[in-house]
């Protein structure tokens, strides 16, 4: 094991913020997970879907990133996931459904503090960010396997990071947070109640009598209780405050995400931003939709001072980090609904590029292929790469925003009702039976179609937004036209 120097040093986060929502917290009994995968702004993203395979002999894995190496199952089953565009720095698969209709989602990165840190440090070989989906998700059959599978990797070769796993089948959704090294809890999301996480240790109080709620790593207690820390003066095992940080950095960058997601969905209950006592689990004033989670993942603090988009005060229009932002790869949100059969259960929603100015795309799980210009797309602008469309369209946007927002507003809502239709009319030809050949085949062809409408769409709102742009040159001058 490093020490801490090298522990601190070593752990290359990404900036992502998290939602999770359970089934009696859903206007159609949906569980969902979502995240924002924010990193850098010009750096692609693919998606695809990888088929079940089966190998007469057991596999190993191995990260490009640190070398981290373990065995693998001999099954692995089919699952979607968004790879980065390259796999020199790691594979980075970050989310996915898999055939059994379990979704995942790694990660949103944390912070341990140095105390915890200095007794149980990273391991620099040890499991990271874009090995977890790889090495989980086609191995697991419900949520609460893959909490177990992660959770036994991370105790048994280490961590190289502080994370938090989004995990989610059509039952329940859970969260995992790794703390330290070795160290980690897990807590199930209650039904009715959702999570908002940015960039934080979260979870609070555990109860480890009641093992249907709570999941930890073997030994934890006795290995705070061993290294004195749990700061707690009624020795209450609170994992947020033993484990993660309390600082001024944490109430700029992360607090006010967490709290804004809270005041958009339980807007009864008032708290203060920057307030380091913001709930993990809150219960939402209304049943939520998609929109809503849409809306979190989007948002940038519309509607308060913090709007950097809007905010007239030039200070506080910069004080806070907001959800949506430049860096963002992809959004996602992985539904997952018990009404449906295995095939059909579960949707990947993905929104290429910065969450604001994208639109979420539905993908059946159940599908075996995905657009071409998925598939492709470099760190060099492409015209072709489904990323680089959804991309330029926000550039465009950004130049001059008070002109084409509504247009691109007014597209946002176009694509998401037609897309919501259209995955209604899906749903009812598939229990009808009302489809031809495979059903596999039919998902892919529908899923296809979906995403090349959203491609068509933004190319024909970037065609529009260059044709505006060329008249609002500084360089343009009224002439008089006599003249």
């Amino acid at each position: 094991m490093g020490g801490i120097l090298m522990t601190i040093t070593k752990q290359s986060l990404s900036a992502c913020t998290s939602i999770l929502v359970g089934k009696k917290a859903s206007l159609d009994g949906s569980v969902y997970i979502g995240r924002n995968e924010d990193a850098k702004s010009a750096w692609p993203k693919h998606m695809c879907v990888h088929p079940r395979q089966e190998f007469t002999s057991e596999q190993v894995f191995t990260s490009k990133d640190n070398g981290f190496s373990m065995p693998l199952p001999k099954v692995a089953y089919k699952y979607t996931a968004t790879p980065e565009w390259t796999d020199e720095f790691g594979l980075f698969e970050e989310d996915g459904i898999n055939e059994f209709g379990v979704a995942m989602s790694a990660t949103e990165s944390a912070y341990a503090n140095s105390e915890v840190l200095s007794c149980d440090p990273l391991v620099a070989n040890g499991i990271g960010e874009e090995a977890m989906v790889t090495v989980v998700l086609p191995y697991i059959k419900t949520a609460r396997e893959g909490v177990l599978r992660l959770g036994q990797i991370v105790s048994d070769y280490g961590a190289s990071e502080a994370n938090g796993i989004l995990f989610a089948d059509d039952q329940e959704a859970w969260y995992l947070e790794i703390g330290s090294g070795h160290h980690w809890v897990a807590q199930r999301i209650p039904d009715d109640a959702y999570a908002v996480v940015a960039n934080q240790l979260a979870i609070e109080e555990i109860d480890f009598a009641d093992t249907k709620n709570f999941l930890t790593s073997a030994g934890i207690q006795a290995f705070v209780e061993a290294n004195q820390l749990n700061p707690s003066l009624d020795g209450t095992f609170n994992f947020r405050k033993i484990f993660g940080t309390q600082t001024l950095s944490d109430q700029i960058y992360s607090t006010p995400r967490v709290w804004y997601g809270q005041k958009y969905l339980t807007p009864s209950v008032e708290q203060d931003p920057m307030s380091l006592e913001l709930p993990f689990i809150r219960k939402p004033d209304r049943k939520l939709g998609l929109d809503d989670l849409s809306y979190v993942l989007g948002s940038h603090y519309q509607n308060t001072p913090y709007d950097p988009l809007n905010s007239k005060d030039p200070l506080l229009k910069k004080k806070f980090r907001p959800i949506s932002l430049a860096k963002t790869q992809e959004s996602h949100i992985l539904q997952l609904r018990s009404d449906l059969s295995q095939d059909i259960k579960g949707i990947h929603w993905l929104a290429l590029g910065v969450t604001a100015q994208s639109v979420f795309v539905p993908f059946f799980a159940g599908a075996n292929d995905v657009h071409p210009a998925y598939k492709v797309g470099k760190a060099t602008y492409e015209p072709d790469s489904a990323y680089w469309i959804y991309k330029q369209a926000g550039i465009l946007v950004d130049a001059h925003y008070q002109a084409f927002a509504k247009e691109l507003s007014d597209l946002q809502t176009e694509l998401t009702v037609g897309f919501k239709t259209a995955v209604r009319k899906v749903v009812a030809a598939v229990k009808a039976g009302e489809f031809d050949g495979d059903l596999a085949d039919f998902l892919t062809t529908e899923s296809i179609k979906l995403q090349d409408l959203g491609l068509k769409k933004y190319q024909a709102l970037s065609a529009s937004l260059i044709t505006q742009a060329t008249d609002m040159s500084p360089l343009n001058f009224k002439t008089d036209a006599n003249l």
